[in-house]
Parts: C-alpha cells; sequence; structure tokens
C-alpha cells in the first residue's frame, strides 16, 4: 500500500518542483470511464508554470488503461520521466499521464487537464464540483466586490464606459478587473465573437470585439452569464483587458500592467 502525505505543507524537490498533498476528493473521467478516483491527490508546481496540476498515487488511478507512450514528449514537463499513452472505450489519447522523477512523487502519476494542453480526460471534478481548465490553487484567492468608485474605460480616446456602480474583481497575481453594468458600456462600438474560455475560479466566458480605428486586440471585453457562486455579483457585467485600454479610477488613470496575457493581446 502506498504511504501517503498528511502534512499540509508546501515542499521542494531537487528538481524544483513545489508539491503540497490536498484532501479534496478527486476523479478524472474520460467518456464513461473513471480513470481517476483519489482521496490523496497531490498538487504539483512545476517551475515557470503559473498554475499547478494534480498527480495522483497509482493505487488510485486505472493503470491497466495507460500504455508506454508511442511518442513521448520529452521536456514538456519538469524532468518527466515516463509518458502514458490512455486507451479506453476505443479511443487512445496520447500522452495522457506522465510521472515526475522526484524520489517524494515516484509512486504517483500526473494527468494533463481537459483543455488545459489540448490533450486529456472529459471531465474533472473535486468533490461533487466540476472544475475546468486547471486545478484550483489553495493559495490563491479571487473576491468580486461591489463598489462605488468611478471607473472610466477608453479605447484609442474613445470612452467606451463610464459606471459609478463597477463591481472590483481581485485575483491573486493579476490586475484588478472592473467589471461594469452593460447599461455604462457602449456595446454600441463592438461586435460579439465566438470565443469562449473557461476559468477554474469564475466559469465561462463570452468576448466582444472593437468595432473601431486603431491596433485593438481582438476580443478585449468579456462577460460571464452564470458565473461560478464565488463571484456571482460579475454576473453579465462586461470588463475589459487592462493590459491593452486605458483605465480612469476616480479620476487617476491606472498604467496598463504586464501579466502573463500581454504576449496574447495582439491586434
Amino acid at each position: 500500500m502506498p504511504v501517503f502525505p498528511t502534512e499540509r505543507s508546501v515542499r521542494t524537490t531537487p528538481e524544483g518542483l513545489l508539491w503540497e498533498p490536498s484532501e479534496r476528493w478527486v476523479r478524472g473521467v474520460k467518456g464513461d470511464v473513471t480513470v481517476v478516483d483519489s482521496r490523496h491527490p497531490v498538487l504539483v508546481w512545476e517551475p515557470g508554470l503559473p498554475v499547478p496540476c494534480y498527480a495522483f498515487p497509482r493505487a488510485e488511478v486505472r493503470t491497466d488503461l495507460l500504455r508506454p507512450a508511442a511518442h513521448p514528449e520529452p521536456g514538456s514537463h519538469t524532468g518527466s520521466q515516463i509518458f502514458y499513452d490512455l486507451r479506453t472505450d476505443g479511443q487512445q489519447v496520447e500522452n495522457a499521464a506522465w510521472t515526475f522523477p522526484a524520489a517524494d512523487l515516484a509512486d504517483h502519476i500526473a494527468f494533463e487537464w481537459f483543455r488545459r494542453w489540448g490533450s486529456g480526460l472529459d471531465h474533472w471534478y473535486e468533490e461533487e464540483e466540476e472544475i475546468f481548465v486547471h486545478p484550483r490553487d489553495p493559495h490563491k484567492r479571487v473576491d468580486a466586490m461591489p463598489s462605488s468608485r468611478h471607473v472610466r474605460v477608453e479605447i484609442g480616446g474613445t470612452v467606451v464606459g463610464d459606471s459609478h456602480r463597477p463591481v472590483l474583481l481581485f485575483e491573486t497575481g493579476l490586475p484588478t478587473r472592473y467589471y461594469l453594468p452593460p447599461e455604462d458600456v457602449r456595446l454600441d462600438l463592438f461586435e460579439p465573437t465566438d470565443h469562449r474560455t473557461g476559468c477554474p475560479y469564475k466559469g465561462r466566458a463570452r468576448y466582444w470585439t472593437w468595432r473601431g480605428a486603431g491596433e485593438v486586440p481582438r476580443n478585449i471585453a468579456w462577460s460571464y452569464a452564470e458565473p461560478l457562486p464565488a463571484v456571482a455579483p460579475v454576473k453579465g457585467l462586461v470588463a475589459f483587458y487592462n493590459e491593452a485600454v486605458d483605465i480612469t479610477v476616480d479620476g487617476e488613470r491606472l498604467e496598463r500592467p504586464v501579466t502573463p496575457f500581454t504576449s496574447a493581446l495582439k491586434p
């Protein structure tokens, strides 16, 4: 039987991995098959990646569905030793899982998350809640707070949003996002797009693109029609990327921040 760590603290391996035991019940499903059913998962942070992944004790993984990868991807994960293809219900997912060389994690298998790198299982659950994109980081906090601040948003000198009733969303490691009621946004200057994203903390978002002149990134504004309960105050409100628009709060122009989204925000 594997020995499961119980101390709740972040640990470091010689390879530069950070890991921490979790007490959450985590399940991963492919089609109708439960591939992972774990009550002793471990969160692992790889160097240079802002979000964690899960690794699971072998005893809590359907290892009978895993085969050594036909086309392994060395270097795609920190010091990864063995990659596995997943075969179930006549389907094969290449490089769906891997192991870390760290001695602390020697008896664990990590999995790609659905839509994280374009491969993995279909659904992941923590307890009875489905989690999207990547596991939630227990050291990250997201707060949505109604405010009476005066927020003005401009694109190329044109005011596209002006509100005294924003909701401010504070998310660890990211700039404050300002969500405005749609009545306070010039949505007539934008057109909706088919772009959609998912966030494990907020839910699924839809987007709008600027119709005016200038070099403005596509999908510059977004909204959550049905946000997760933790950020319910942003429901139906509209936010803009601080990295690519000009935002003034209570008369003070904010500097455009540099974030992990900056490089992707191209006209």
